[in-house]
This record gives C-alpha cells, structure tokens and sequence, in this order.
C-alpha cells in the first residue's frame, strides 16, 4: 500500500482496485468481473490470488490494521530515547500517511468491517486496540498527568479527526498534512489541559 515505493505486485494491485472500487461502490456492489477488468485479467482469474471477494475484503481491512499497528512500532523502536513529543509527532506523521494515501480503505472499514467473518473481525479489532494502547502509552509519556481513560479516550477522537479525509476532497496534501498534524496536537494539548 502507501509504504512501499517498488512496483506494486498483481495481488497489490487487486487489493488496490478492490478496496478503490468497494468504497466507491459498497462490497456487494462490486463483481469480481469488474475487478478484474480493472486490473487487466478476467474475473475468474482473480481466484488463482484469492479465494473471493470476502479473502480480498478480510486481506485489505486485517492488512492495513497490521500495517498500522507495526509501522506505529518501528516508529517507537526507530525513536529509541527521543523526547516523547518527537515520538508523538512521528505516530501522527505516520497516521497521516495512511489517511491521505489510503482513503478508500478508511471509508471500507467503516462501511465493511461488519461483513468480516467473526475471527478476522476480532483480529481487527485487537490490532487496533494494541495500536490505540501504543499512542496512549505514547502519549501518557508526554503528558503523564493526563489520565488512561482520558488520554484513550483522546487518542481515538485524533484518530477520528485523521481519519476524516475521505471528506476532505482533494487539498493540497502538504498543506493538508500540516493542518492535520496541528489539529491533532492541538487535541492533545487540550486534553491535558
């Protein structure tokens, strides 16, 4: 997805289109034929890379909650005894990326995640709630009077905030990252009080 600068693989790109095309048009408006069509191979020859549309559905929306989730780690690992705000602005910098190079799976988790089987929805959702308890960690760092619940309960109002950019049309992206970000910490400021 946005992390990766090397030519995309086949299976990337059905991912890709499939996620584009889901969140335009809702999982069960799409048809294997058009996604195919959109990759350049026949529907059916989607299945030599998946076994249907619920693989690619579960694949996109467990993929990307990991992505986020170990990217947020490296970023932590990478910052080894940085100040917490450094730490704190590389999480954010990071959570930007997502959101404005890949909309279309912000928008299908939140139409779709339902539609998981029950398994890869769990997985899900532990992947982001270890990824929510890494920012509160984070974020309790740098602002330790700040209570857990409240500092949760802030860590996921930013995330609504980042994740807002399906919304948003088509800014500039810089300008747009840098709004973000202010906004972001601003909400943490706030919270601490």
């Amino acid at each position: 997805m946005a992390t990766r600068t090397d030519a995309p693989t086949r299976r990337e790109q059905i991912l890709r289109e499939a996620a584009r095309l889901f969140a335009e048009r809702g999982f069960h408006g799409v048809g294997v034929d058009e996604i195919g069509a959109a990759v350049g191979i026949s529907g059916p020859g989607l299945y030599r890379h998946f076994a249907g549309k619920d693989a690619m559905l579960a694949e996109l929306l467990v993929g990307i909650s990991g992505q986020l989730l170990t990217g947020a780690r490296r970023r932590v690992a990478d910052a080894g005894d940085a100040a917490p705000e450094a730490i704190l602005d590389s999480l954010i910098e990071g959570h930007i990326d997502f959101a404005l190079d890949d909309r279309p799976l912000i928008t299908l988790h939140d139409r779709e995640l339902d539609r998981l089987p029950g398994g890869d929805r769990k997985l899900v959702r532990r992947l982001q709630r270890q990824y929510v308890e890494l920012w509160v960690e984070v974020v309790r760092r740098l602002y330790p009077a700040l209570a857990e619940p409240a500092a949760r309960a802030t860590v996921h109002a930013v995330f609504g905030l980042l994740n807002s950019t399906p919304h948003l049309g088509r800014p500039g992206r810089t300008a747009t990252a840098e709004l973000l970000h202010r906004m972001a910490r601003g909400a943490f400021a706030a919270a601490a009080g």
